[in-house]
């Protein structure tokens, strides 16, 4: 069946992914508005939907249907997603249906103003089991807009409503929340000009019974790096809907005649299967449809920030690429201070050449030898950041963020540059192609250490920043096919579908200890796959929380994603070194499993599955003497096999791991854990 039909009679639009169907039609007034979203259903079945839920209870409620954009047209009172101010004041769009178009899973509705020159079409596309929503405005007259949300998303009728989403700061991203949707509007948002450490642009809604394995999830996420906000709505009356979009409340732009406005995806996931199978259908919907390179295994990064800070420096870093080799880093990574007269955070950046004093000779010699050593080579770069103190500022202090009469805001002593301005644009792509050209690089670690303020002039740079960047990232890996770039912003401030579209793993947070690593790990695998999560083993003490942790006990936190090593190899014992070895060849052993299989969350760990593989990673912190550890129970296997035990070769019934679940030796300290590899015997049956 296609994925996109039509029927006339009735003028309803079904898409279907394998497991769920959306569908829309027109409302009572001609508003497009949402009739379904969940099981399957068939064509007939999705044209005897009712067209609306009735009027309001008195005249003080508008009609309870799921417009697919609200706005302020008519009696409509939740949060609007569109907020347009024509010519005369006249506020909102009196929809009128002109046409559509279907083509291989794309379908476009065409409305257009009843009084106005105005015109805008909803765009929703099948890609796997995720519907991708979009709008596009086109105007023939000057329109205010004050906002141009995405799309709307309603749910059945429920009983109750369950809100999942993160929260966070800096060095303590994505801190999974599950509470009940209270009755009012719920916002989520970012005001920082980035998608955040504080919140991410996703939420799921369940009906308060959802497990990780059972019950229906409906979950949306944003594709967008800059500032957003999500309104979710429970009205006294029982229905749940929500609206989502770029750029945070009291931006004001202009839609000139002939100009076209298109906001960013927001797409929609519905699952039968409870949290884990949201999560999975959103990892199998990033792997093949978001990520560049989604089947490329993630290389071992050794990354030097945390060995050396600002004292970077030739000798050092030539001394850490060979323990790195060593130990069996497959990327070695420079960090901030080898350009400009970075000596601090305090000044250089923006000039971006190679230190004289600490590199004489330029990058040139460091770079073969990583080459030499079998590693490839990358390098830390901050490309949308200046500070006063450098000769780019200097010569350019109308290039960065601000407004007439205001003070310019400096945060980790360093402003922000317009790439809304072309100029802005044109210089960094200058820079960084050459850059990567002359140098051989492999590898850019793309960071962005401060929120925009005084984002001016004109509330469009809000938008045109973030549009800017996309562009001169995609045109980077246009021109240098090989390039492949890690998105960082203090850590995860900048995690989101619209960067790992043009990237290919990020920095998930700064804070490295494994033991907070355990929760950050679990609220990002929410909506993103583990082979985008760089994760890197540390120092003990850690560095920012200074909580010591066995080394193992580290590699197998980190194991779970997209590992790294950023500790001062140049300080760990020859015992550490020899155990990082051993560590790092096992992960190469399970890393295609990892990136590559399906991820559940365990009780206490994680299960990565394939075809012909089993890797479970679980972990235990500190807990009170006598606090009973139940089996960790495994999912997704087969009951009828048996499973064998690659390190011990103790042979596991399917149906028993499944039910029963495995007995490990988690005791004798205060962080111990476990990585299981299991493998199908084929001769269970």
């Amino acid at each position: 069946m296609p994925s996109v039909t039509f029927d006339a009679a009735s003028r309803t639009w079904l898409l279907r992914t394998p497991a769920s169907s959306y569908v829309l039609g027109l409302g009572h007034d001609g508003t497009p508005v949402g009739l379904h979203w969940g099981p399957v259903l068939t064509l007939e079945q999705a044209a005897a939907l009712p067209r609306g839920f009735g009027g309001g209870a008195s005249s003080f409620d508008g009609p309870e249907e799921a417009d697919e954009l609200v706005t302020e047209a008519g009696a409509r009172f939740t949060a609007p997603s569109l907020q347009l101010v024509f010519p005369g004041e006249a506020r909102g769009v009196v929809w009128v249906y002109r046409d559509h178009a279907i083509d291989d899973g794309h379908l476009v509705v065409r409305f257009a103003d009843a009084h106005q020159p105005f015109e805008i079409d909803l765009h929703y596309r099948v890609r796997g089991e995720v519907i991708e929503r979009w709008s596009v405005l086109r105007s023939g007259v000057p329109v205010t807009v004050l906002r141009c949300d995405s799309a709307s998303w309603s749910v059945p009728r429920l009983e109750d409503y369950r809100l999942s989403h993160v929260v966070g700061g800096w060095a303590s991203e994505n801190g999974l929340r599950r509470t009940e949707l209270t009755v009012g509007e719920t916002v989520l948002t970012s005001r920082r000009g980035l998608s955040s450490h504080h919140a991410n642009p996703w939420v799921m809604v369940d009906g308060g019974e959802a497990t990780e394995r059972h019950g229906e999830v409906w979950s949306t996420a944003l594709a967008w790096s800059g500032s957003w906000r999500i309104t979710l709505t429970r009205t006294p009356s029982g229905r749940a809907t929500w609206t989502g979009g770029f750029g945070h409340e009291g931006l004001v732009r202009t839609l000139e005649p002939g100009q076209e406005w298109t906001t960013p995806v927001f797409a929609g996931h519905y699952s039968a299967e409870g949290y884990g199978g949201a999560s999975r259908g959103w990892h199998a919907f990033v792997a093949d449809h978001v990520l560049p390179e989604p089947d490329e295994l993630r290389p071992v990064v050794y990354n030097a920030w945390e060995a050396v800070g600002f004292e970077v420096g030739e000798d050092n870093q030539r001394r850490l690429a060979k323990l790195a080799a060593d130990v069996g880093a497959e990327l070695f990574v420079m960090d901030d201070a080898w350009f400009g007269g970075r000596t601090s955070d305090r000044a250089g950046l923006g000039d971006w050449w190679p230190n004289p004093e600490r590199f004489p000779d330029g990058l040139a010699p460091l770079i073969d030898e990583v080459h030499r050593l079998g590693m490839r080579f990358g390098l830390w770069v901050e490309p949308e950041m200046v500070n006063p103190d450098s000769d780019l500022y200097r010569e350019h202090p109308d290039w960065v963020l601000h407004q007439p009469g205001r003070p310019r805001t400096e945060l980790r002593n360093q402003l922000v540059l317009n790439f809304a301005l072309p100029e802005v644009a044109d210089w960094a792509h200058g820079w960084l192609d050459k850059l990567v050209t002359e140098h051989e690089i492999d590898f850019l670690k793309w960071d962005f250490n401060r929120a925009l303020t005084e984002a001016g002039p004109g509330d469009e740079v809000w938008i045109e920043h973030v549009r800017a960047v996309y562009a001169l990232i995609d045109r980077l890996r246009a021109d240098h096919a090989g390039l492949r770039i890690e998105a960082c912003a203090g850590g995860g401030g900048r995690t989101d579908l619209g960067m790992l579209a043009r990237t290919d793993q990020v920095w998930a947070s700064d804070n490295t200890d494994a033991h907070d690593r355990i929760g950050i790990q679990r609220g990002f695998s929410q909506i993103y796959p583990a082979r985008v999560m760089a994760s890197w083993v540390s120092d003990s003490p850690n560095p920012t929380t200074g909580r010591r942790v066995p080394l193992r006990f580290r590699f197998h936190v980190s194991m779970a994603g997209a590992l790294g090593i950023g500790g001062n190899l140049l300080e760990w014992s020859s015992e550490d070194l020899s155990e990082a070895a051993a560590l790092v060849r096992i992960y190469k052993d399970i890393r295609p499993v990892v990136h590559l299989g399906r991820q559940d969350r365990l009780a206490y760990g994680v299960q990565y599955t394939s075809a012909d593989r089993v890797v479970v990673l679980a972990w235990q912190g500190p807990s009170a003497y006598g606090t009973p550890l139940a089996p960790l129970r495994l999912t997704g296997l087969d009951p009828q096999e048996r499973y064998e035990d690659e390190d011990t070769g103790a042979i596991h019934h399917g149906a028993l791991l499944m039910s029963h679940g495995l007995t490990l030796a988690l005791g004798g300290g205060d962080y111990t854990s476990v990585l299981i590899r299991l493998r199908p015997t084929r001769s269970g049956r």
